[in-house]
């Protein structure tokens, strides 16, 4: 007899949505198994404590890739939730749903049903929209929060800056105009950070059918005939086999989800086969079609107070600390990224290719102890920084051993194509342009070397190589597609070749979103899950 109907493998952002909606009948008993912990600190419902949680092991998985001959030989940091939520938990909170071609893209890569004017509906079912006086539209679990009244006065300038080249400005970035300076959205309620598992976990944890496992580290899924059957986990120090009734969901990411179907025998035979593992499919693509978005930060000292005033000293702190406990507003409960949005480096673009990131902060990351911490710095300043927003390269994942612990192989293959490099110069320029503005030169004390202002195109470039980094948005490595020729799921998510398993995640995408991607991965899930209760029916 199974123990539960249906387990989904991760409380991440996707995996804490489908509990949600798979339990709400009352019919299915659903039980989420999360490796982290259950996510307590007051650093992660605080926005700003995302300073806190980037390199904290506790809650963050601190991954690496590979060293890449493209990136200058250097190796990226890669963050990772463990914890409830996921990386929703530790992420900087900006709300982007993506642009409408980035989904009529995925159906196009063989993902039918996946389009714009579907999955715009699943948003607006899962959101509420909450403006700067309160006002709200929509009934959703995901409160997304306009702030625009809160911003540092700063980012002025750079609204100023948009505006004297001509570019177009727009109050959001997900609304029906959504090209242009805009000041971010953020997922918060109340002050406080509001990521999937406060938003869909916690209500459906009040539910009898639903059983949250936290600290149950997976090792690999059981199959019976071809069909997922049963998790082997860690807990608590013993080895635990759970069955399930209907389906096993995998919702553990983009990193970890490609390496678990390879400990469970699905992946490259050969590769399987050299690690000593037994295929059960040979499943080639398990592991790859990997993307992510790369950006860099230009960084400059500023001719007026920045938050930097704010957050450095001690007595600023103290402020900002008082201020969010008695009124839950103030810089405490905003994302270090405010302002930004899509541009097109070139006018006659089809559709944006840049995104910006305006920060009127700079910050200086240090170590304390056997961790690093991120701190303000001490002297007024800002960050303009760049990401393509729609990369052509592709790398991949797979695991480097028979071994459940061993931390997997990240080889991200960054700037491969010549697109991508021409890409890198095209959004420098543009932040060159834009420095360039008398608006921004008012502000600019100095640059903080190197110089944005006196670099070349092949400059921008080296300078790229050199310390760009992941903006954390890993997806791909579990594609949907029509048929296992290209892909691993099939839209409606089914494992192709395999029967009781799906894939439910940010692994799952075909084409990366052209921003961040927290909020389409909880979209992608809200929508598994009326497919999933759609075939169970």
């Amino acid at each position: 007899m199974a123990d539960f109907d249906y387990i989904i493998i991760g409380a991440g952002s996707a995996g804490c949505v489908l509990a949600e909606r798979l339990s709400a009948s009352g019919r299915h008993k659903v039980l989420v198994l999360e490796a982290g912990g259950r996510g307590r600190s007051p650093w992660i419902s605080l926005p700003l404590g995302y300073g806190k949680t980037y390199f904290d092991p506790r809650v963050n998985w601190k991954y690496h890739s590979e060293p890449e001959e493209t990136l200058a030989g250097r190796a990226g940091y890669w963050p990772r939730g463990k914890v409830v939520g996921g990386s929703g938990a530790i992420n900087a909170l900006v709300y982007a749903r993506g642009l409408p071609r980035d989904f009529d893209d995925w159906v196009a890569a063989g993902a039918s049903g996946w389009g714009w004017e579907t999955v715009r509906q699943t948003y607006e079912a899962m959101e509420t929209q909450v403006s700067a006086d309160g006002t709200r539209r929509g009934n959703g679990p995901m409160h997304v929060q306009d702030v625009s009244d809160q911003i540092h006065h700063a980012n002025r300038f750079f609204f100023a800056a948009a505006k004297e080249l001509g570019l177009p400005a727009t109050d959001d970035i997900n609304g029906a105009q959504n090209e242009g300076a805009a000041v971010y959205r953020i997922n918060t309620s109340g002050g406080r950070r509001m990521h999937s598992a406060r938003a869909f976990l916690g209500p459906a944890l009040k539910r009898p059918n639903v059983t949250l496992m936290t600290g149950a580290f997976v090792e690999r899924i059981v199959f019976e005939d071809r069909r997922a059957s049963a998790v082997v986990l860690r807990h608590k120090g013993r080895t635990v086999t759970l069955r399930a009734g209907r389906e096993i969901i995998l919702s553990a990411g983009a990193v970890a989800s490609p390496s678990i179907l390879q400990l469970s025998g699905i992946g490259p035979a050969e590769t399987l086969k050299g690690l000593g593992i037994a295929p059960i499919l040979n499943a080639p693509h398990v592991g790859g079609n990997l993307q992510d978005h790369l950006g860099i930060n230009y960084y400059f000292r500023a001719t007026e107070p920045t938050l930097n005033n704010v957050l450095s000293p001690f007595h600023g702190k103290v402020r900002a600390a008082l201020q969010f406990a008695l009124s839950r507003r103030g810089p405490l409960s905003l994302s270090v990224n405010q302002c930004g949005g899509y541009f097109r480096s070139a006018p006659d673009l089809a559709q944006p290719d840049q995104q910006l990131y305006f920060n009127p902060v700079t910050y200086t990351t240090l170590p304390v102890g056997k961790r690093s911490v991120v701190r303000p710095d001490p002297f007024p300043g800002f960050i303009i920084s760049f990401q393509p927003s729609r990369p052509t390269s592709r790398g991949r994942i797979d695991i480097r051993a028979n071994d459940p612990d061993a931390p997997p192989l990240i080889c991200p293959n960054s700037l491969a194509t010549e697109e991508d490099r021409k890409q890198v110069v095209a959004g420098g320029q543009l932040c060159q342009r834009l420095m360039n503005t008398s608006a921004l030169k008012q502000l600019v004390e100095s640059a903080v070397a190197p110089d944005l202002y006196s670099m070349s195109p092949d400059d921008i470039l080296a300078d790229f190589r050199q310390r760009c980094g992941t903006v954390f948005h890993p997806v791909g490595t579990c594609r949907m597609g029509a048929d296992s020729a290209t892909s691993v799921v099939s839209p409606r998510l089914k494992l192709h070749g395999l029967a009781g398993l799906r894939v439910v995640d940010a692994s799952v995408f075909p084409n990366i979103t052209s921003a961040n991607t927290n909020a389409p991965t909880m979209m992608l899930a809200h929508r598994a899950a009326d497919l999933i209760l759609e075939d169970a029916h």
